[in-house]
């Protein structure tokens, strides 16, 4: 059974009081929390630096969370975002198995992740009661829990039958662990591949588990500059609560998306190899003169290579196929367009578009933290290799922020309907094939305004 006790009436109906109450208070004129969430939301953009610098030292708020597979705190950030808004978290629990960034983690956030398996805690629920209590978990305090699994937890294990055996995936184990823990909110935030056929038993497999417990769930795919992340970056979203909610929608139309330029355009000019005195973050990587060379001739301010330069392996490849390989492959970011999908892999030129738009050089640390929509003061640890994947793989922490802004609205005045379940089916066989027209606005995937419920 459950030590972790699900909110009373009483209490979320205090909780809902002071929440309320504090959003009316932070926004002058507004007369629903949603209308004052909004407002706070839209300020985001211009006031994520600001407000992490007070959100370090603001106090936690009525409500718990727990974020498993926590990496350097990017979504964990977003929510301590909204607490220089409006107290309303209190991070009370992190889990991952990556030393380096939980390292990250305690550095910015001030709470040592426990180095544990999210499966051996799914399998173990007496283990994971212990960790509660050893964290301070409140009984009847309203709970979110997160788990943003890595994408490696999706690698298809079919049996003897050839059907794909789900048992050992991470996003099952977190939905087991959900349903034992009974959170107001669980948030799932990942590969918008998660939601393609390969995957969909998976995704089967724990909306069963979920829904078992009386969870309704949502699912949905965004492109992260809808909320101000200066990067095209397509995630799958899953809101799940026993509670009527509503599903996140973006804020920002393609016309208004936030640039290159307006992330990291006032950074100091830098060389290959070269370290900001004044910020430690602020390196990149030393180039091969072999790659110096075919880095500056490339136009500045978003072109690409041409067919002659370059690495023999491409040209080769571009001989054998007969058109270009590769395009993206050394190219520069463009200064009035959002950059391109941060990954892990984005120090190194050869692995994307992941060159400056005018200086002679890959992206450093700072410039990819920046396009990946955390604080300007975040610090990393780890090596430079392992700094770039902490971020390549962090949930947005101004995207988390949207997130957190929204739920805590949720709270303050419940919805009294549930919404769509936004995807029900496999997108396709492969994303990537869909995000032109994403882009293109021809393709829609469920918008968080589709469909509404009534409570079961």
């Amino acid at each position: 059974m459950s030590v972790a006790v699900e909110a009373d009436t009483q209490s979320l109906s205090v909780t809902a009081s002071e929440l309320r109450a504090r959003l009316l208070e932070r926004v002058p004129g507004t007369e629903t929390a949603s209308a004052a969430s909004l407002n706070l939301r839209g300020m985001l953009p211009s006031e994520i630096d600001d407000w992490w610098l007070n959100a370090r030292t603001a106090n936690g708020g009525p409500i718990d969370v727990i974020d498993m597979f926590s990496g350097c705190g990017g979504m964990s950030a977003g929510f301590r975002l909204v607490n220089a808004a409006i107290p309303a978290f209190r991070q009370i629990m992190a889990i991952d198995l990556d030393a380096a960034a939980n390292r990250t983690f305690e550095a910015n956030l001030g709470l040592t992740p426990a180095n544990l398996d999210v499966h051996k805690l799914a399998d173990e629920p007496e283990l994971l009661d212990r960790l509660l209590t050893q964290c301070g978990r409140r009984q009847n305090a309203p709970l979110v829990l997160i788990g943003c699994s890595p994408c490696q937890g999706f690698s298809s294990h079919r049996n003897k039958a050839g059907e794909i055996d789900t048992r050992n995936q991470l996003f099952v184990d977190f939905a087991r662990i959900a349903v034992h823990l009974q959170p107001d909110f669980v948030i799932m935030e990942n590969v918008p591949e998660l939601l393609t056929e390969r995957y969909w038993p998976v995704v089967e497999a724990a909306k069963a588990t979920l829904r078992a417990a009386g969870y309704h769930l949502h699912l949905s795919v965004h492109n992260m500059a809808e909320f101000g992340v200066p990067q095209e970056r397509f995630r799958a979203l899953v809101i799940a609560s026993r509670r009527p909610f509503e599903p996140l929608d973006g804020l920002l139309t393609r016309e208004r998306f936030r640039t290159v330029k307006q992330a990291i355009g006032d950074l100091r000019s830098i060389s290959a190899g070269e370290v900001d005195p004044n910020d430690p973050m602020h390196l990149t990587a030393t180039h091969r003169e072999s790659t110096l060379a075919t880095i500056r001739s490339v136009p500045r301010d978003g072109g690409s290579r041409s067919l002659s330069q370059g690495p023999e392996s491409l040209r080769a490849l571009h001989a054998r196929q007969g058109k270009a390989a590769y395009e993206d492959v050394y190219g520069r970011l463009a200064w009035d367009r959002p950059s391109i999908t941060i990954t892990a892999y984005s120090r190194n030129p050869a692995s994307g578009r992941f060159v400056h738009p005018e200086q002679d050089r890959g992206l450093s640390v700072r410039e990819a933290a920046l396009l990946q929509g955390f604080p300007r003061s975040y610090q990393f640890s780890g090596s430079f290799d392992e700094r770039f994947r902490q971020i390549g793989n962090a949930v947005p922490p101004m995207f988390a922020a949207h997130l957190g802004l929204s739920l805590v609205a949720q709270f303050a005045e419940a919805p009294t309907t549930f919404p769509g379940e936004g995807i029900r089916e496999p997108v396709a066989k492969s994303f990537s094939r869909l995000i032109p027209s994403l882009k293109a606005g021809s393709l829609r995937l469920a918008n968080a305004s589709q469909g509404t419920g009534s409570p079961a």
